[in-house]
C-alpha cells in the first residue's frame, strides 16, 4: 500500500489539465453545434426569434464556461 505522507505526484496535475483540456473541447464542440442551430434557424422562413435568443443565451454561457476553464489551465502569470 502507497504511503500517503509521501511527496506531491506532479502527475496529478497533468491528469487534471488533460481532464480540463477535453472538458473545454466538450464544450468547443457543443459552441460550435449551437452556432450551427442558430444559423440553420436563422435562415429558416419563420425564424422563431425566442428560440435563438435562447440558444444564443445558451452559446453565450458556453463561451463564458470555456473561458474560465482556459484561465485555470494557463493562469495569468504576473511580471
Amino acid at each position: 500500500m502507497p504511503d500517503s505522507s509521501g511527496p506531491i505526484n506532479d502527475d496529478d496535475g497533468d491528469l487534471s489539465d488533460a481532464r480540463l483540456r477535453k472538458q473545454v473541447a466538450h464544450l468547443r464542440q457543443e459552441h460550435a453545434d449551437l452556432s450551427a442551430s442558430i444559423e440553420a434557424l436563422t435562415v429558416s422562413p419563420l425564424p422563431d426569434q425566442l428560440l435563438i435568443a435562447r440558444l444564443k443565451r445558451k452559446k453565450l454561457a458556453l463561451k463564458d464556461e470555456i473561458l474560465k476553464i482556459e484561465a485555470m489551465i494557463l493562469p495569468d502569470i504576473i511580471a
